[in-house]
């Protein structure tokens, strides 16, 4: 199959030739001819599956033939759970819409200066891509109307509600019209994403794209017990220093601590940068250029920041501070294992974070191997409860491979073990979550 078959406008056609890509991906087989027929859509499908042209191309063959009528408002909505993924989507349709010369899009997110988004916004604005608390912030302040919203798109679905926008989505879609075309991009239809599917969406098509084993790397899960912070930092900088490393993405619990990380890494040699909410928005764009030129070696990232950053040269993710939601756990070792690239995932787990490891291993299936460095092992520790079976050391990935060793250094046993450590790990109190999630990244 070709894109000329999906029946889209020649001028899209182009600037999709003009991008390189000739076969399109599964999702967009599926969903282009669907949206282009007027559908709702509620859609699977996992990141790098092509799920951006797959929502944004259909949606400006729905506008391409007819110019907006003066004063009216934005005719596409994308609603998209971070920044970064913002940004990407208003790219896109800059690049499939470059032959309309007429089209205008405005790009509504925090982090920037709302002075030049209202600026923005008293042109006309065809297409808007917005996170929702930002966007809503513009539609209580009567910067921006959404009655002439003919398709609305939310993408990472699952992700916006649990960043909690539920509410902000909710007044979002109020104010767009009735009949309008929903097209929803979610990793998982069920839950309270089905339940919210239900209420946007009018005879929805349910298109589920299974990811490709080929398309997915090998991911070692690996997992470190740490007696202190101060024993933390010595398995980081051990970690960063092995010769297998290429490029880090460690992620900590709250903005505070991915800046003081990052300075420390910094003091010590290391090309580390931190990226997080409170950053300007130039700031984080600067920061991911030089992540993808590899002038950064560590980037060091709050959950909710590193969300859709996709770099084929990240070969580990060190999750300094264990994720308060499993689910997170995934979204974060995703970092790496890359475009068929195998990468390594680990885990360090102090003494009151136990309770999130048997968490991510419930949530997953996996128990996970238990790693040490030589002359820096934990010290003993009471044991506690057994852990939950698993497939211990399974690879996250498209294969299995049992983990078990000493992590990468000349001369290293492999010993199984975590030092003094268990197998069952310690007594702990499982951490509650901190506040809004949405405050977080």
């Amino acid at each position: 199959m070709t894109f000329q078959s999906l029946g889209l406008a020649a001028e899209l056609l182009k600037a999709v030739e003009q991008t390189g890509y000739t076969t399109p991906t599964p999702v967009q087989m599926q969903a282009i001819p669907a949206a282009i027929a007027g559908q709702d859509l509620l859609v699977s499908s996992h990141t790098g599956s092509g799920k951006t042209a797959a929502f944004t191309l259909p949606a400006l063959h729905k506008i391409i033939d007819r110019r907006p009528a003066p004063g009216s408002g934005p005719r596409v909505l994308v609603l998209t759970p971070t920044r970064e993924l913002a940004q990407q989507v208003e790219k896109a349709v800059q690049t499939y819409g470059k032959a309309l010369r007429w089209l205008n899009t405005a790009c509504l997110v925090g982090g920037a200066p709302m002075f030049a988004q209202i600026k923005q916004l008293q042109r006309q604005c065809d297409v808007v891509v917005a996170t929702p608390g930002r966007l809503l912030d513009h539609l209580n302040r009567r910067k921006i109307r959404l009655s002439d919203v003919e398709v609305l798109i939310l993408d990472e679905a699952d992700r916006m509600l649990d960043m909690g926008f539920a509410e902000d989505i909710d007044a979002i879609v109020a104010a767009t019209p009735g009949k309008r075309q929903t097209l929803l991009f979610s990793a998982t239809l069920d839950g309270v994403v089905g339940n919210m599917a239900t209420r946007m969406t009018r005879d929805a098509e349910r298109i589920e794209i299974e990811v490709a084993q080929e398309d997915r790397g090998q991911i070692e899960q690996r997992l470190m017990f740490a007696d202190d912070l101060g024993h933390k930092n010595r398995l980081l900088h051990a970690l960063l220093g092995d010769d297998g490393m290429n490029q880090a993405v460690v992620f900590t619990a709250t903005k505070k601590s991915a800046d003081e990380l990052s300075l420390a890494l910094q003091e010590k040699g290391i090309a580390a940068a931190a990226l997080h909410g409170d950053m300007h928005q130039t700031q984080r764009n600067r920061t991911l250029d030089r992540l993808r030129q590899g002038r950064i070696g560590v980037l060091v990232a709050t959950d909710v920041a590193a969300r859709g950053i996709d770099v084929a040269g990240i070969s580990h993710v060190i999750n300094f501070d264990p994720p308060r939601q499993a689910e997170d756990y995934v979204h974060r070792i995703g970092r790496t294992g890359r475009a068929g690239r195998d990468g390594i995932a680990i885990t360090l787990s102090g003494p009151r974070e136990t309770g999130l490891i048997r968490a991510i291993e419930r949530f997953t299936g996996d128990r996970l191997a238990v790693h040490t460095i030589p002359g820096m092992e934990p010290s003993p520790r009471k044991p506690a409860g057994p852990r939950p079976g698993g497939n211990g050391g399974r690879r996250f990935g498209s294969g299995a491979k049992p983990g078990g060793g000493s992590y990468g250094r000349p001369g290293g046993d492999a010993r199984r073990s975590g030092g003094g450590f268990s197998r069952d790990g310690h007594p702990s109190r499982s951490e509650r979550s901190h506040g809004d999630r949405r405050s977080r990244g």
